[in-house]
């Protein structure tokens, strides 16, 4: 272990260049930087995303909504380029006060109503529809239980381990260690689970499968932070079969694709506004329309 120590000063002050990676965006204290509105389309629901773990989330679950013939459920997803900083602005923190993608305006009723915070979003659209949510009781229960693990889990494999295992400015072996270890925890109780159960609620795909997937079923796929080898993540058996079956659904497939920025190009559509926009051509005239709205 490096003997390099720290000794916290009595008053803590913000050192803008300490972030690494995301020093930019990153600031102790909130509210908007700039005033711009934020973009509006013509469906009911108005997502402002990227394709995040997070933001995918909510994209799959719009996906999986229509593809179920939930009409009702068509959206437009706008793409929020966080390394340029526009969750600062002063139409996003009226949406998301919280300033991180992603934040949704439901303008399906008589007043727009925000929502903000992935799982609150996703909640909020499986009650409204009574979709991709158990009925039954101990099913339902497990499905919101599943659906918190991963809300407060979510952190230390993103903000913990991903952080200073691939974007600090430089390594240390006690955080790496430290986060290393409650990662593949983690990975571990989803392998115990899923070792009995088809999906995260028993037999019922759900919200709560949506909301994991793109974070535990992403580092199971080796796609995360270039550490699958790090942290041995073929061990995780049944992580990897249920990763696989949630991976192959069409659904899931559009939803990983929208508000993508990075990647292959013909896995990104950087706006979504209809379900031609999946077309190669339609694709490539929305990626500059959004690539133009972000200059």
């Amino acid at each position: 272990m490096s003997n390099d120590t720290y000794t916290p000063p009595k008053v803590w002050e913000w050192d803008a260049e300490s972030g690494g990676k995301f020093a930019t965006i990153n600031r102790p204290i909130a509210g908007p930087t700039h005033d711009k509105d934020l973009p509006v389309g013509d469906h009911p629901f108005q997502l402002y995303s990227l394709a995040t773990p997070n933001g995918v989330k909510v994209t799959i679950m719009f996906e999986e909504l229509l593809a179920a013939g939930v009409k009702d459920a068509e959206y437009d997803a706008w793409l929020i380029n966080i390394q340029d900083g526009t969750q600062f602005s002063s139409g996003f923190v009226d949406v998301n006060p919280n300033s991180k993608i992603p934040a949704l305006l439901d303008r399906s009723g008589d007043e727009p109503i925000r929502v903000f915070e992935s799982g609150a979003i996703l909640m909020h659209l499986a009650e409204k529809f009574d979709m991709f949510i158990p009925t039954e009781p101990k099913a339902r229960a497990e499905c919101y239980s599943w659906l918190m693990w991963l809300m407060g889990s979510a952190p230390f494999l993103g903000g913990g381990f991903g952080h200073f295992y691939a974007y600090a400015p430089e390594k240390y072996e006690y955080p790496i260690n430290r986060y290393a270890m409650e990662v593949k925890r983690q990975m571990d109780v989803l392998d115990r689970h899923l070792a009995d159960n088809q999906y995260l609620a028993g037999d019922e795909y759900s919200i709560a499968d949506m909301a994991t997937c793109p974070w535990y079923g992403a580092m199971a796929r080796g796609v995360l932070y270039e550490a699958a080898e790090f942290l041995q993540v073929h061990t995780y058996e049944n992580v990897k079969r249920w990763t696989t079956e949630i991976f192959e659904r069409e659904a899931v497939k559009r939803g990983a694709m929208v508000n993508r920025a990075w990647g292959e190009p013909s896995g990104q559509l950087l706006e979504r506004h209809n379900a031609s926009d999946f077309d190669t051509n339609t694709m490539d005239k929305l990626m500059a329309a959004a690539e133009e709205q972000q200059a």
